[in-house]
């Protein structure tokens, strides 16, 4: 039974519904890198108190979809390629070291939680869903590595997938909507391949297929961002011993 978007999402509160809007902006391009999210501005614009606005900034900070500035304010970040390219190295040794402990410590309500997830987003396909899915999407990649069962690895890939782009892979989607459909049969596919390893107990195929799924984003990163290929390959195989079994 597949489950609603209203299944995943607590009752919204005035500051969520500002959140979804602010993130669906952002996703959407409507605010470049580097736009500064004035809060009065945004006040107006939306009709509402500047508190929910505020508190919807702080979280929009938290998830990594904006920066805030010392003395300036909040604003889409600006993240350079060296930034970029430091925590899809990371998250390639971060989760794929997850999805191997995952496949030993996940509990069964994790396993059925993951399950749902995937199943959700195999019926997001449109550009107005795409909030939820990017929501889901973060979700099924941090409860893996909660899955895990080690906390301190938990707390460090937070830090780190919060400063990984997706969002701006998402925002070139809506520029070339005609590369959608295949961007997330691919996604739902290794995804369910994930899941399925570590649902069966097989931490090396659930390692092997976080990497496959990882190096497909840095294929995106290459092809959406512009990021050099080269660079990536460079640091990819700077980390080639730590997949010594579970290159693809």
């Amino acid at each position: 039974m597949k489950m609603k978007p209203a299944d995943y999402l607590q009752k919204k509160s005035l500051r969520d519904e500002v959140f979804e809007v602010l993130h669906a902006r952002i996703v959407a391009g409507e605010y470049a890198p580097g736009e500064w999210l004035r809060q009065e501005d945004i006040s107006n614009q939306l009709g509402v108190s500047q508190t929910p606005v505020r508190e919807a900034l702080d979280r929009l900070v938290s998830v990594g979809l904006a920066e805030r500035v010392p003395y300036r304010g909040v604003r889409v970040p600006l993240l350079r390629p060296e930034e970029i390219l430091e925590a899809y190295v990371l998250r390639l040794v971060l989760e794929s070291l997850a999805g191997r402990l995952a496949a030993h410590h996940i509990t069964q309500d994790q396993i059925e939680t993951l399950k749902q997830i995937v199943n959700q987003t195999q019926s997001l396909l449109t550009l107005e869903e795409m909030p939820i899915q990017r929501q889901l999407n973060k979700r099924f990649h941090s409860l893996l590595v909660c899955a895990s069962g080690n906390s301190l690895l938990t707390k460090i890939y937070e830090t780190v997938s919060n400063t990984f782009p997706d969002w701006m892979l998402y925002e070139y989607l809506f520029r070339h909507p005609e590369l959608l459909p295949s961007s997330l049969e691919r996604e739902y596919q290794e995804h369910l391949a994930i899941l399925e390893a570590v649902a069966g107990g097989d931490g090396e195929r659930a390692a092997r297929g976080v990497v496959t799924h990882l190096r497909n984003l840095g294929h995106e990163l290459e092809a959406f961002l512009g990021i050099a290929g080269s660079l990536i390959r460079e640091k990819e195989a700077q980390i080639a011993p730590f997949f010594s079994t579970t290159n693809p």
